[in-house]
């Protein structure tokens, strides 16, 4: 089948679908301009995750980790919602995409207007204090690093989780409860080897649904989707939402 046969394919899964969400990853925001971090060209051929994301690596050298960040959050500034975040947050909006499960942490799923997004791995654009409970939303990459909590003066972290870290307990038990009750799972962009988030999909399977895999490389997924389109996701949800005239 080429592309539009396999949309339409889709169409159909759609169509004849009571509860479908959404399972994101890094890829869906590659063609944003953002960098994923596995397969050629990620971010961690070139960069020890073990020096730049793990709690260890911020209490020896916090500066050095809000660097990197900081390089991130300017990157991602610029990037813009694609075709397939827009599309995904149109389906959303009409009722056909109940949740997005995401495990990115940028935010462009909500610049592009979805409003029910469950954020598996937080969210690069918070901070919260390394000592009391205070949290923040950045408005830009701070000018000042590591910044300082103004309540306690402690270091402020990003807001996401490191290597080694528990998932957050409310939005893992959000994405197992959409799950549960989902018969169709659209899984755009993930390779599907970061646990806990990539047993997501599986449970959907394992409760009778179907899978959608989107990828431009066959993932831990594509053996046991219903339907494999093997392309990038804008071009995909470019077809679906014209299809659909949602765009």
């Amino acid at each position: 089948m080429d592309i539009e046969d396999k949309v339409n394919h889709l169409i159909k899964l759609l169509e004849s679908s009571e509860y479908t969400i959404a399972f994101t990853g890094a890829g869906i925001s590659a063609e944003s301009g953002v960098p994923t971090f596995r397969g050629r060209g990620g971010l961690w051929e070139k960069f020890d995750p073990l020096k730049l994301a793990t709690p260890e690596a911020f209490r020896e050298d916090p500066r050095r980790v809000w660097e990197w960040y900081k390089w991130r959050m300017e990157v991602i500034a610029k990037a813009k919602p694609n075709p397939a975040h827009i599309v995904l947050a149109k389906l959303e909006e009409k009722g056909i995409v109940k949740a997005i499960i995401t495990q990115n942490v940028d935010g462009l799923h909500q610049r592009a207007g979805s409003k029910n997004v469950i954020e598996l791995h937080g969210n690069i654009w918070r901070a919260r204090c390394t000592n009391c409970n205070y949290k923040t939303r950045l408005q830009e990459p701070p000018r000042k690093i590591p910044p300082k909590c103004p309540e306690c003066n402690n270091p402020l972290r990003p807001d996401v989780v490191w290597f080694g870290e528990p998932l957050p307990r409310k939005a893992w038990e959000e994405a197992l409860n959409e799950a549960s009750k989902a018969d169709l799972i659209i899984v755009v962009g993930t390779s599907g080897v970061v646990q806990p988030a990539a047993m997501i999909p599986v449970i959907v399977k394992y409760h009778g649904g179907k899978i959608v895999d989107i990828n431009i490389e066959e993932d831990n997924y594509t053996n046991i989707a219903d339907l494999f389109i093997k392309t990038k996701a804008g071009q995909v949800f470019k077809t679906l939402g014209e299809k659909l005239k949602l765009i």
